[in-house]
């Protein structure tokens, strides 16, 4: 019966763990709209509260049985949406470069499909992708910090720098997803022919 519950509760949208990574979702415009008003103790307390909901939600669904594939997409398009906002509020302010936003979203799109072609139902980063992933969150959460608390460093220089590392970074790891991709593409149709199809 327990099973059974388990069972249930990982088929549904409608869980405890879910509704934790969508309050993350919901959280990314008022986040976005915070920064370009510098409401930093506000943007700052809101960030630290979805950086904790992205360290719990997973343990919780994994301690539910809630842990299903509907629920990781769910937990990286709140990531990426949460960070690209925040990324996009540092642009309007010149801490940012203007192409990472964007990029972050194409980035995850690509997570989303090359997932499916390379390793079948569950999403899988690549290392350097699941390190973007953590870093994305790093200048707008240093930044709310820096603000909310009055501190002078890091400066907005080194934000910035870091910002053009991660664009870099994340050019890297989608020509490598790219890549991998074509060469399972290449694969499965050299054992197609193989096999006659």
């Amino acid at each position: 019966m327990a099973e059974l519950r388990r069972h249930q509760r990982a088929h549904s949208w409608f869980t405890l763990s879910n509704g934790l990574t969508s309050m993350r979702l919901i959280a990314a415009p008022f986040f976005y709209a915070l920064i370009v008003n510098q409401s930093w103790r506000a943007a700052c307390l809101l960030f630290w509260l979805a950086v904790a909901s992205d360290l719990v939600d997973g343990r919780l669904a994994r301690a539910r049985g809630e842990t299903s594939a509907l629920g990781g997409l769910l937990d990286h398009a709140s990531d990426a949406t949460f960070v690209a906002l925040g990324q996009l509020a540092l642009v309007k302010a010149g801490w940012a470069p203007a192409l990472l936003p964007p990029l972050i979203i194409v980035a995850f799109l690509q997570y989303v499909l090359d997932s499916r072609i390379l390793a079948g139902r569950e999403l899988r980063a690549s290392l350097l992708g699941r390190w973007n992933g953590i870093f994305y969150f790093v200048p707008p959460g240093v930044i709310v910090t820096r603000e909310a608390l009055g501190l002078a460093l890091p400066t907005d220089a080194m934000i910035l720098v870091l910002g053009w590392a991660l664009l870099g970074s994340t050019l890297i790891s989608m020509a490598d997803r790219l890549v991998s991709v074509i060469s399972v593409a290449r694969e499965k149709r050299k054992q197609r022919r193989a096999s006659g199809r």
